[in-house]
């Protein structure tokens, strides 16, 4: 599983909004927002419907764009007015979405001690109640360890000060020790969290940690999406790191295209395109956060069954109805590889994929057939 929480960079799962996502910058400039212009509201409390409503003879649809971070990644949201909203009304819905965003990050995040995650893991082989969107998250994470035969894991957090990568990773990067890998593994098992689904309570045994890194993300573009759609918003992308949803048609009917990045390339160059109409899809990658030692790559997807980095796969994406699905299935394929990895999305109603396997072959399930465009073939490297 990650060992990065949350807070995975946007480097690491970085898709490239192709251009076909991207309308003329200077005809949409009047309706771009920025962090200044969209200012913070305390709580979230949804813009009713009809404020700054536009009229049914409106002009052609109008593009915002916004930019931010939240989760420790940037988050990229692109909308269209229509009939109903207006630019002014499409934006105070994103500021919506993103405060919505943080305040899940607030409760689910595993880095700060006072998060409902935060407190499970300090008051360990004790109860501790948490609100019903970080239970829910919890109790789908168990259902998706099930599923995948361990392979996705929230308490693969036991190992999370053992290797490190990315912004803790050390300035000459060396490998732990195996005896403590070893002895940490021993409290990775997703069957030892207790869930008592009356109380909304949560117990661990004493050392382990959970981390729910490996779906929140996911979650929380998927109650971002919702917030939108609230608002009336029925066009749009919403994006953080590499964990997308694709709201509707673009308003010249084409559907929004994004870029699957070549895990051996730079950042934002891809080897293939993918279409997202009311789609998700979110992509686990061995090249953002990792460092090579000898001729072996480490990086920060760890196999629970070993304590290692995962080897089967460079790269996975995967495509589904919402992004929860599609973040934590990337991740259980990329530990699974090619074989066992397409018969769990196979298994996955609505969801498909696309892997670069170890030894750089390309393979996409039959559901994405016809909404995956290669376009070259991956770069091969270490």
């Amino acid at each position: 599983m990650l060992l990065s929480g949350c807070h995975r960079g946007a480097s690491e799962k970085a898709p490239d909004l192709a251009d076909a996502a991207r309308p003329n910058a200077a005809a949409s400039a009047p309706a771009s927002a920025s962090a200044a212009a969209l200012l913070p509201r305390p709580g979230y409390i949804p813009t009713p419907l009809g404020t700054n409503a536009v009229s049914a003879t409106a002009q052609a649809p109008e593009k915002v764009d916004f930019q931010d971070v939240a989760m420790g990644t940037n988050v990229h949201m692109i909308a269209y007015t229509n009939a109903q909203v207006d630019a002014e009304h499409v934006k105070l819905a994103i500021n919506d979405a993103l405060l919505e965003m943080r305040r899940l990050e607030g409760l689910m995040s595993e880095w700060h001690d006072d998060s409902e995650v935060g407190k499970i893991n300090a008051n360990p082989d004790q109860w501790v109640n948490v609100g019903p969107e970080t239970f829910a998250v919890i109790s789908r994470a168990q259902g998706e360890s099930k599923a995948s035969g361990g392979a996705f894991d929230i308490t693969f957090q036991a190992m999370s000060n053992i290797w490190k990568f990315g912004s803790a990773a050390d300035a000459q990067p060396k490998l732990p020790n195996a005896g403590e890998i070893a002895q940490r593994r021993k409290l990775v098992d997703y069957r030892t969290v207790e869930l008592d689904p009356k109380t909304l309570a949560v117990r661990i045994p004493k050392d382990h940690k959970i981390g729910l890194g490996g779906i929140a993300k996911g979650y929380i573009v998927d109650r971002a999406v919702d917030v939108l759609k609230k608002a009336g918003v029925q066009t749009f992308l919403v994006q953080a790191g590499g964990d997308l949803f694709g709201a509707g048609r673009k308003p010249d009917g084409s559907a929004w295209i994004s870029g699957i990045q070549d895990p051996r390339q730079v950042e934002g160059v891809s080897f293939a395109t993918i279409e997202l109409t009311d789609h998700a899809f979110s992509t686990a990658g061995d090249y953002a956060r990792s460092y090579v030692i000898g001729k072996r790559r480490y990086h920060h997807i760890i196999d629970p069954h070993t304590g290692y980095p995962a080897t089967a796969s460079r790269s996975v994406t995967v495509w589904a109805d919402d992004a929860t699905t599609a973040d934590a299935v990337d991740d259980a394929v990329f530990i699974l590889g090619p074989e066992k990895g397409l018969k769990l999305v196979e298994a996955t109603p609505g969801a498909g994929v696309v892997i670069v396997d170890k030894n750089n072959k390309v393979w996409i399930s039959p559901r994405l057939e016809g909404k995956v465009h290669v376009t070259r073939q991956p770069t091969d490297g270490i």
